[in-house]
């Protein structure tokens, strides 16, 4: 009787060319490096007064930097964190800005913001989205027993 077998949760990098490795490393570079330049330096000098809501995204962007950095070792294990700033960002486009600009109400602050998820596009791209599809939807999930 013939067994299926998932895909190997610690997938070898040889599955992706070395190119496509090294386009993925570039995505985690520049995530990293504009979460560290952005990011590190408020939460390491944050002041006592920090919104609540504030200090949670700076502290969940600071850990993503850190993963992206990790990225650069591990592109393929470290896939999930592409993954999650490419959804993060089309659904926050998609459900804040582009109402936004649609309805030409769009002020400075959204602007910004929307301008830096814009990079989502360099993700998107260096992305294999053969391999997610491969992977992550089309592969046998885990046992739940």
């Amino acid at each position: 009787m013939a067994t299926i077998t998932a895909p190997s949760a610690h997938t070898s990098p040889a599955d992706l060319p070395l190119y496509r490795l090294h386009l993925m490393r570039a995505g985690y570079l520049l995530m990293g490096i504009g979460l560290a330049v952005v990011k590190w330096p408020a939460v390491i000098s944050h002041s006592d007064s920090w919104p609540l809501f504030e200090g949670v995204v700076a502290c969940i962007l600071t850990a993503m930097s850190l993963l992206a950095f990790l990225g650069l070792r591990y592109p393929v294990r470290l896939l999930p964190i592409l993954l999650f700033e490419s959804i993060w960002k089309i659904i926050w486009l998609a459900v804040v800005a582009l109402p936004k600009a649609a309805a030409g109400t769009m002020d400075a602050a959204t602007q910004e913001v929307t301008i830096n998820c814009a990079v989502v596009i360099v993700i998107l791209a260096v992305t294999p989205w053969p391999y997610v599809w491969q992977h992550y939807v089309r592969a046998h999930g885990d046992r739940w027993r």
